[in-house]
């Protein structure tokens, strides 16, 4: 008898597409969280500036800042050089915890928490890959075999 996870994870084995629809979820909604915050930066560019000052973080870093949240949203959403952009994002996350949401009050735990979280899903995503519903996969699938003729082991597998 199989127990409740028992049998989640054999409907997934035996379904791709429930995999590969969990793993568009996942990327798209955690992209709409980088890409809003990108956004929201470049209306806001001297008060997050401002912000960043009060913890010591050089305003030359806000550009990069606003690029990787911004870029690596849609790098996430549409799965392109998603594991990159996972990672990449999930160690921002970390850092984004670490250096902003230090304090003690009840709000503070909770932004840091909420990082760590989204690092954690981000990291699954950078060692799990996009999945089949990605410009990855599709990239993988259709345009490396020809970039690859004659050569089998540049052949992703």
């Amino acid at each position: 008898m199989q127990t409740g996870l028992q049998a989640l994870t054999f409907r997934f084995a035996r379904a791709p597409a429930l995999g590969d629809a969990a793993a568009l979820a996942a990327r798209v909604l955690v992209a709409y969280l980088f890409v809003l915050e990108g956004w929201g930066k470049i209306g806001g560019y001297a008060d997050v500036q401002s912000y960043m000052a009060q913890f010591g973080v050089e305003p030359w870093l806000l550009p990069p800042v606003i690029a990787l949240e911004f870029g690596g949203g849609l790098a996430l959403a549409l799965g392109a050089a998603t594991r990159p952009a996972a990672l990449a994002l999930g160690v921002f996350s970390l850092l984004a915890a670490l250096v902003f949401h230090q304090g003690a009050d009840y709000s503070e735990v909770l932004e840091f928490r909420k990082d760590f979280a989204v690092a954690g899903g981000l990291f699954a995503l950078a060692a799990l890959g996009a999945g089949a519903w990605s410009l990855d996969a599709l990239f993988a699938r259709f345009l490396m075999p020809a970039l690859a003729r004659g050569r089998a082991d540049a052949v992703p597998r």
